[in-house]
């Protein structure tokens, strides 16, 4: 089941006159996080009629991000675990 985020996407995609592959495409296959989703929903609120390339490239940046936020979380939860061998010893 999509999220309910990824449901407006779509629709707002859709009602924007986009091709309804593509807004599938976006909605369910790519922005299918209420987090991603809600960051396409801003762009599209704050931009009028967005071009296609416009609108992937904007698609791209929402996933570079999530992907540099999830790298981040790991990389800390990696260093937790080093911190409490560090404290523990093994």
């Amino acid at each position: 089941m999509a999220a309910s985020r990824s449901e407006e996407l779509y629709k707002v995609l859709v009602s924007k006159g986009y091709e309804e592959g593509l807004c599938r495409e976006i909605a369910y296959k790519y922005m299918n996080t209420d987090y991603t989703a809600t960051r396409m929903l801003g762009y599209l609120y704050r931009m009028t009629q967005p071009r296609v390339e416009d609108l992937v490239d904007e698609m791209l940046a929402i996933l570079s991000d999530r992907d540099q936020i999830i790298q981040k979380k790991e990389m800390e939860q990696a260093q937790a675990v080093i911190n409490e061998i560090y404290r523990k010893g093994l």
